[in-house]
């Protein structure tokens, strides 16, 4: 069954709105001495949180991209940075930037007119590129959500942070 436009164009507005442009609003001006804190009751720092999107995605691309050659990882170890892991500011940027690079080649996969989205994938009955962008927009959906609470919480949201949303 061939994918039809509207369907495709509706699955990336929710990728570019729900994982892409949410993400960035989450995390704009994050202050860097932060990045490494746990949040009270919390067992990751904010990079560890943002580490397991940019991983996360990254293992969606690489099977939606390849199903037949795909290395299958252990979850949850291989989806988290080590619990002690830290990072620096440049890490940071470099997971953000990495995060957006792997959108945007997920987003040139449904963009291609060629596939169809609803395609099973090798080897893999039920799973479809339409089924892995959806698993995207779910999971990120809920971690950046996560992500905007841990920032309540840590309290490192600018003071007029969501003022002009709430009119």
């Amino acid at each position: 069954m061939a994918t039809d436009e509207a369907t495709r164009e509706h699955l990336l507005i929710m990728l570019r709105s729900n994982a892409g442009r949410r993400l960035e609003a989450a995390t704009k001006d994050f202050p860097m001495e932060a990045i490494n804190t746990y949040p009270p009751n919390v067992d990751y720092t904010p990079w560890q949180l943002l580490e397991h999107l940019r991983i996360s995605l990254l293992d969606i691309v690489e099977y939606a991209r390849d199903a037949a050659s795909y290395q299958l990882r252990r979850h949850p170890d291989d989806y988290w940075p080590r619990q002690d892991a830290v990072a620096s500011p440049a890490q940071w940027q470099q997971t953000l930037d990495q995060y957006g690079v792997l959108l945007a080649e997920l987003e040139s996969l449904v963009a291609d007119p060629n596939l169809d989205l609803t395609a099973p994938l090798p080897n893999t009955p039920g799973h479809s590129v339409f089924r892995e962008a959806g698993l995207v927009i779910g999971h990120m959906a809920y971690h950046i959500g996560e992500f905007g609470i841990l920032r309540q919480v840590m309290q490192t949201w600018p003071p007029d942070h969501g003022r002009s949303a709430r009119g």
